[in-house]
């Protein structure tokens, strides 16, 4: 039962990218839905034929605080209906925390996490190269798959670069080295495809750090693959539409203009509903509503989203999470420890302008970083370790699990 479990959970996170891609409709929902639900079913019954459920960390116990007070907000939400719509999706994204921590028992099982969370942003990069390839509307500007935000496929394509980075150094297999190197051409034109003004700097800053973590590890290597990077990208440039690579270039007026496409607005029709309800919020999934906003709009900010929502309280527990998490990372051995910062670097610069909080990829990467101080610990005397010691590379740094 507990193996079945192992590999429904690989599938549910690389499902995880492209998920909006697949709706099943009729109640269904995405792909990743109705994998996370079936995993659900299996990792219950796994759990009791078990010894126990592994004891759990800050991370996870913070993220079941959150969600009980996110429940909570329905007895005074001021639409409790889109409350408890938002609380059900809630469950579904905050167990994903839980179920990594359960099921990922060695660093052989975290990398394969890694490499199928990699194969999963391969494939929406795939589909967002796919639509621009068949595209018929000649003036189109912008290209994502079907069911997908523009926005959304820049942001989850920017947040596996660091991963790719990782693996690129970690793996001692050349296919699997080829599937991080590939990762990193194929992930920059998807991006730009987008035309995601936020994506396309935020994966600027990605790619920086990423060849930061290559350089101190493959010097000459890396400056051969960085002139084969920058000769594919400007072929690439002549292929996509001028308008995509024109709204790209108003990065920096709309930077200057501080308007941001019309986000200032929303930020301050936020904070507005912010000060009606500063300690509890409105409710979780209120937003909108309690700014006053278009139903179409969203924060557009995942902590004024939390703020709004939930309160002082949800942001605080918000906050201890991505610090308990950001803890844990640093207790890892590099090259990982490299990785996931910069991760939750991009993660951070994103959900600055973005609504992150209610993505499946943001509790994946809370998840793993949580993993990663417990698989990958360095031992006391890291600092003295020479650089070519060992680094995360198979060996079972974690505790045991522990019956509850």
């Amino acid at each position: 039962m507990r193996r079945i479990t192992w590999f429904l959970l690989l599938a549910f996170v690389f499902a995880m990218p492209w998920e909006y891609s697949l709706d099943l409709g009729n109640g269904v929902g995405d792909i990743a839905r109705l994998l996370g639900l079936v995993v659900l079913l299996f990792a219950i019954p796994s759990i009791l034929q078990s010894r126990g459920m592994r004891m759990p960390g800050p991370v996870q116990w913070i993220t079941l605080g959150i969600f009980v007070w996110f429940c909570l907000t329905l007895f005074w939400s001021i639409n409790p209906d889109e409350t408890l719509m938002k609380v059900r999706g809630y469950f579904q994204e905050l167990m994903i925390v839980w179920l990594l921590w359960e099921f990922v028992t060695t660093v052989e099982d975290l990398r394969t996490i890694l490499r199928t969370w990699l194969a999963g942003s391969w494939v929406l990069a795939a589909l967002t190269a796919f639509t621009f390839l068949t595209a018929t509307a000649a003036n189109r500007i912008r290209f994502m798959p079907i069911g997908q935000d523009p926005n959304d496929v820049a942001r989850y394509l920017d947040l596996a670069l660091p991963i790719a980075a990782y693996l690129l150094i970690a793996e001692d297999r050349w296919h699997w080295r080829l599937h991080a190197l590939g990762y990193f051409p194929v992930a920059l034109a998807a991006v730009i495809l987008t035309a995601s003004r936020a994506g396309v700097l935020v994966a600027v800053v990605t790619l920086l750090g990423s060849c930061l973590l290559l350089v101190m590890r493959y010097p000459r290597g890396f400056f051969a693959s960085f002139l084969a990077l920058g000769a594919l990208s400007v072929a690439f440039l002549f292929t996509i539409p001028e308008g995509t690579i024109g709204r790209i270039a108003t990065t920096l007026a709309q930077i200057n203009g501080g308007d941001l496409n019309q986000r200032a607005n929303i930020w301050q029709a936020g904070w507005t509903a912010f000060t009606e309800a500063p300690l509890i919020g409105t409710g979780a999934g209120t937003f909108v509503e309690a700014a006053g906003l278009s139903p179409i709009d969203t924060a557009h900010n995942t902590a004024l989203s939390v703020a709004v929502e939930g309160g002082l309280i949800a942001l605080m527990l918000g906050a201890a999470i991505a610090s308990f998490a950001l803890f844990s990372t640093w207790k890892a051995r590099q090259p990982l420890r490299g990785a996931l910062l910069t991760a939750f670097a991009v993660w951070l610069c994103l959900s600055m302008v973005g609504t992150t909080g209610e993505s499946r990829k943001t509790w994946l990467l809370f998840g793993v970083m949580a993993l990663a101080g417990r698989l990958c610990a360095r031992p006391p005397d890291s600092e003295s370790v020479p650089a070519a010691a060992p680094l995360c590379n198979g060996t079972h740094f974690g505790e045991p699990a522990q019956a509850l």
